[in-house]
């Protein structure tokens, strides 16, 4: 049985030989050779031969490596230095090129374990940084953009599924569709149908009576918004309330910017007197921006507000 393994003044870089088979090995010379660290592997199997046989090794004029990566091998000959010949003249290599002589080896393993803790702490923190920062970039940018977002996504999958085509602002199915909340139906009912539809010739869509049965609500938003010359707001504290109220606001917003070339499709009437403090910001800036009418609730006026009405949707 091999005892006696001498491999020194080699050039060896590492061990690659089986030391599973030398059961018997109690001495390993690999000193004068280019070694700077061991394997994992190779290290338990040298344990085991250390704690069975005494296993003595020389590693001396060697330059090893002392870095985070080797960080293990140093501990692991601080750990057994009994077992290492010449151990306080082995010479250890760090990052920035220096080398220093071993002479006090548990000193050394025990700095490399701060330093490379240290690092790998750091190395957390700022990848938790990174990652967090990356997180709150995409929501903030998820939210500044929500509307669009939505607003692609069901222009898209309306086109694969009905095949929607590209409106270019030339033909229309209706002149305007029109946005109300559900307490006001009587008023679109009762004076919007008979005014526009039945006096004008002008086509609305209602979506009481105009959505697709069966087909999701928000398609069917998205689809009469596009599908029609204009979006006209029936502006109440109820219509700035109703999630759906402001999902049809913001939807012809969209279609203003992505599919009207910037030519604006949303008109408001305000059916009610209302404060600026009381309006969303976001309509707040439609309306400093936009035209807009209120309803006169009067005879007279109302005679002026119709065709003001008929003239943005003709």
């Amino acid at each position: 049985m091999l005892e006696k393994i001498n491999l020194s003044n080699n050039a060896l870089l590492d061990i690659t030989f089986d030391a599973s088979s030398l059961k018997a090995l109690m001495s390993l010379d690999l000193s004068s050779n280019r070694i700077s660290m061991f394997k994992k592997n190779i290290i338990a199997l040298l344990t085991t031969l250390i704690k069975t046989n005494n296993l003595t090794i020389d590693l001396s004029l060697n330059v090893l490596q002392c870095t985070c990566n080797s960080e293990y091998f140093i501990k692991w000959i601080a750990d057994n230095s009994r077992n290492f010949l010449y151990s306080k003249t082995y010479k250890c290599k760090f990052d920035n090129g220096s080398v220093i002589v071993l002479e006090q080896i548990d000193k050394i393993a025990l700095l490399l374990h701060r330093e490379c803790t240290s690092h790998t702490a750091l190395i957390i923190c700022i990848s938790v940084a990174i990652s967090t920062a990356c997180i709150f970039l995409v929501f903030g940018l998820v939210y500044r953009y929500h509307w669009r977002i939505r607003y692609m996504y069901y222009m898209t999958k309306s086109r694969f599924t009905q095949n929607m085509p590209l409106n270019t602002g030339i033909d229309h199915t209706y002149n305007a569709f029109i946005s109300y909340a559900d307490t006001d139906k009587d008023f679109v009912i009762n004076e919007w149908i008979p005014q526009i539809e039945n006096n004008s010739n002008q086509k609305l869509c209602i979506h009481q009576r105009d959505f697709v049965p069966g087909e999701e609500i928000n398609h069917n938003i998205t689809r009469s918004i596009h599908e029609s010359k204009k979006t006209i707001c029936i502006i109440t504290k109820d219509f700035l309330d109703s999630h759906f109220c402001m999902f049809e606001f913001n939807m012809a917003r969209m279609e203003s910017i992505y599919s009207r070339n910037g030519q604006s499709v949303l008109f408001l009437v305000f059916y009610e007197q209302m404060l600026p403090k009381e309006l969303p910001l976001i309509v707040l800036e439609h309306v400093q921006q936009q035209s807009y009418i209120e309803y006169p609730h009067d005879e007279q006026g109302n005679v002026v507000f119709w065709e003001k009405i008929r003239q943005v949707i003709g």
